[in-house]
């Protein structure tokens, strides 16, 4: 209900704006094409079949001043992934209550990473996509409100945003829930270099969208394994999100390396680590660059064991179906990124991006080609 009300509210402030209301309409676009190299890989949504949807996006954002320091904001968005249907990807209003605080309230985006706030904005950055490795919670967004002040500290400049809300909707694992979300970011600037630190925290519930492990969650319960359920179940359980990140842009150069931490606690879900650091060189309208992104999922052995002695009797299909479930969410992977930018236009840059991620549990490598435009109006 929240969630509805607080949507309907910032969209019915753009619908009813008075006539000398200030609108502005800002947009942004991708149009990219991608294939991976060998016949049999997938990557970030490609396969070996040139697509030009997959990461293609675009989006308006319209902002109304409303006076006496009162504004509303709406971003919408189609994606090619979706068929460019489009949908609501930030509705919130904003109450200014001094030069230095702003209140906002709706759908947020939600601070976890440096660029969080520009994710689909390829323009506003150099590599062809964020890493995907450390940007991979499944979800963006959050419904509830926020706090953002600026200071300046000991000759920095100081950037907090705190956070409170919830979200509904899906996620990596399936559809999700997420109560009494609540957090903050804050990041130090000063001249060339800049340093960034993240925490959130929420009680975590979902539905997985593989239904076997739903078939598995049912079993389990109906044979009198409550315990071992629960323990592979989301059922508002304590999930924490810790990040930082660091920057350094003087002259040519740009270094940008970000580190994160999720946990999700009595669940499968893998407590994760990822980070990428990132070198690009200006080379006046082309900037190539290099990124190397690491991932580390570890799997949760410990929910298992406690029943191996299942595995010689008539319900070892329920033992080794959770052995499955439980090391599924295991994966370490590392991944070089090669590309460059080239702005050819000064709204728009050109970018080609070689990216190669080998799977370390596998043993397996996949390599993906992606080339496009990105583009801000």
């Amino acid at each position: 209900m929240l969630k509805k009300s607080l949507i309907a509210f910032a969209v019915s402030g753009l619908l009813i704006a008075p006539a000398h209301a200030e609108v502005q309409i800002n947009g942004f676009a991708s149009i990219k094409a991608g294939m991976t190299l060998d016949s049999d890989d997938e990557l970030y949504g490609y396969t070996n079949d040139l697509d030009f949807k997959n990461e293609s996006l675009m989006a308006l954002q319209v902002r109304s001043d409303l006076g006496e320091k009162l504004s509303v904001t709406a971003q919408l968005m189609g994606r090619g992934s979706n068929d460019f249907d489009i949908g609501f990807e930030w509705a919130f209003i904003s109450y200014q209550l001094n030069d230095n605080t702003m209140i906002s309230a709706g759908r947020l985006r939600a601070p976890f990473y440096k660029y969080s706030e520009y994710k689909d904005v390829g323009y506003a950055y150099d590599w062809s996509r964020v890493p995907r490795s450390v940007y991979g919670l499944g979800f963006d967004n959050i419904e509830g409100m926020s706090v953002y002040r600026t200071d300046v500290i000991g000759g920095f400049d100081s950037t907090v945003m705190a956070m409170v809300g919830g979200y509904k909707g899906s996620t990596g694992l399936g559809a999700g829930q997420l109560d009494n979300f609540v957090g903050a970011s804050w990041e130090l600037a000063k001249d060339w270099y800049n340093f960034r630190v993240a925490y959130y925290t929420a009680d975590a519930s979902l539905t997985f969208a593989n239904q076997d492990a739903n078939n598995l969650l049912g079993a389990l319960n109906a044979n009198g394994f409550t315990a071992l359920a629960q323990e592979i179940d989301f059922d508002k359980d304590k999930g924490t999100f810790f990040g930082i990140g660091a920057g350094i842009d003087r002259e040519n150069l740009v270094i940008v390396a970000e580190y994160n931490l999720t946990e999700v606690d009595n669940t499968l879900f893998a407590n994760r680590e990822n980070y990428f650091v990132s070198v690009a060189y200006r080379l006046g309208s082309i900037t190539p660059y290099i990124s190397h992104e690491w991932e580390r999922h570890d799997s949760k052995p410990e929910i298992y064991q406690p029943y191996q002695n299942l595995a010689s009797t008539p319900l070892a299909p329920l033992y080794f179906g959770a052995v499955a479930t439980v090391e599924s969410q295991a994966k370490e992977a590392d991944t070089l990124n090669i590309g460059l930018r080239y702005d050819f236009h000064s709204s728009a840059a050109f970018k080609l991006q070689y990216t190669s991620q080998k799977n370390k549990l596998l043993d397996t490598r996949v390599g993906l080609l992606v080339a496009g435009v990105d583009l801000v109006f």
